[in-house]
């Protein structure tokens, strides 16, 4: 019965990874195009040269950033979220939810119109009110990407933390308070290390959809900023060096399952209690 996924499964994803794979060790020129020789070339750019490490470098910084806004940000968010009552919980779960059913692009879009240099509405705003000079900086800037991306990505965070809170008993918040517990002694000692692995797991997925996302850091970051995802797409479709952006992308790929799997591992590890 399970026949057809797994051949739907190697199709799409075993067979082009496997050639994408095989594709990094080829040789390529300008004139001659793409020879299907076995050669380290291009791997030993990649990992060789300071430019590869610079782009390698600003990709995990920003994935690490958008995760860690995305922590401090969703995870109140979850637990407000968890203690409303109907019909207000079920209101504001479609507000954080609704993102999710609009594309990336013109989501990110919506930020390049609010502060897309003089002619964004909020910088325009701002400016005409006298309460700056000139046009705050966010296109082309790291902390545009990062803003950006949170913004994406925060749903899946507050998901994760919010199924994590499903397992808390809210006898045991009332028990310590009855206790003399305050309110921040409640929120440290109790909810927090329940929600952690939630925390966690929500971390997880964020930095690896923030380490390989495209569309944000293309539109916000554009050419003057580039990610591991952007500059395998120049090889690719600009300078045509397939071999090249194939090595990029399967570095990429292969550092992001090794930080993810590792992190579970450790999770799971920690918190093996909640995943039993």
């Amino acid at each position: 019965m399970s026949l057809p996924a797994l051949a739907l499964f190697a199709g799409v994803v075993v067979v082009p990874l496997a050639m994408t794979v095989l594709l990094s060790f080829h040789d390529w020129g300008q004139y001659k195009g793409i020879e299907p020789v076995f050669i380290l070339k291009n791997w030993h750019e990649v990992l060789s040269d300071s430019y590869f490490h610079e782009m390698f470098g600003r990709t995990f910084r920003i994935a690490f950033c958008v995760t860690l806004l995305a922590a401090l940000l969703g995870a109140p968010e979850a637990y407000i979220l968890n203690r409303m009552k109907s019909p207000w919980r079920g209101l504001f779960l479609l507000v954080i939810l609704g993102p999710l059913l609009i594309s990336v692009v013109a989501r990110t879009l919506g930020w390049a119109l609010l502060f897309g240099g003089s002619s964004g509405l909020v910088n325009k705003a701002l400016i005409n009110l006298g309460l700056a000079s000139s046009p705050l900086p966010f296109m082309f800037t790291e902390t545009g990407v990062i803003v950006a991306l949170t913004h994406v990505l925060m749903p899946y965070m507050v998901l994760a933390v919010w199924a994590s809170l499903q397992r808390l008993d809210p006898q045991i918040e009332n028990a310590a308070i009855a206790l003399g517990a305050g309110p921040f002694t409640v929120l440290r000692r109790i909810v927090l290390p329940q929600v952690m692995p939630g925390i966690l797991s929500g971390a997880v997925i964020v930095f690896a959809l923030a380490a390989s996302a495209f569309a944000t850091p293309a539109i916000i970051g554009g050419r003057r900023l580039k990610v591991a995802s952007t500059l395998a797409y120049d090889e690719f479709l600009n300078t045509l060096n397939w071999p090249l952006g194939a090595a990029v992308a399967v570095l990429l790929l292969v550092a992001l399952v090794a930080i993810v799997w590792g992190t579970n591992r450790l999770v799971e590890r920690r918190y093996a209690q909640v995943f039993a």
